[in-house]
């Protein structure tokens, strides 16, 4: 079971929502948890999306209380640590998937990049910001995503 953190803008447009709610559908079927922000947005789009497939949801809220969560966050753990809390994100996912987002969504990805993980985009819902770097993957679909991230994160694992 691994752990993807899906990251990505508080304020979606709603395309991206829409890839994010596939995204944690997927992430659940496949059985892993879903690991966020825990806030609105992207974030709160791919939780209701785990949270309707059964699956494990997560959050690393940057304030000092859980009830900030979004109602599809099982497991809610308040930070007080504000953006620095996507560290926690970075350093805690197997994997990450980014939905959209601006530059928030791209300091989880330098993050993640420089822990060693693996970034994977969706091509309809890229990053608004990203420029191209090694470790960052690009998918077509929120199915070919999960599936990015299982396999890079399972290849991350054995080097």
């Amino acid at each position: 079971m691994l752990q993807i953190g899906v990251i990505g803008s508080g304020d979606a447009e709603e395309g991206e929502e829409r890839a994010a709610e596939q995204v944690g559908r997927e992430i659940a079927r496949a059985g892993h948890i879903l690991l966020c922000g825990g806030r609105g947005g992207v974030m709160e789009a791919a939780a209701r999306g785990a949270r309707s497939e059964g699956g494990l949801t997560v959050g690393i809220l940057p304030g000092p209380y859980r009830e900030e969560a979004n109602p599809h966050i099982a497991v809610a753990i308040a930070t007080d640590m504000g953006h620095a809390r996507n560290a926690i994100i970075a350093r805690s996912a197997d994997a990450l998937i980014a939905v959209g987002g601006g530059a928030g969504t791209l300091s989880e990805i330098a993050l993640g990049l420089k822990m060693g993980r693996p970034v994977i985009t969706i091509e309809d819902a890229p990053p608004r910001l990203l420029i191209s770097s090694e470790g960052i993957y690009h998918s077509r679909s929120p199915q070919e995503a999960v599936k990015l991230a299982e396999d890079m994160a399972q290849k991350t694992k054995e080097e």
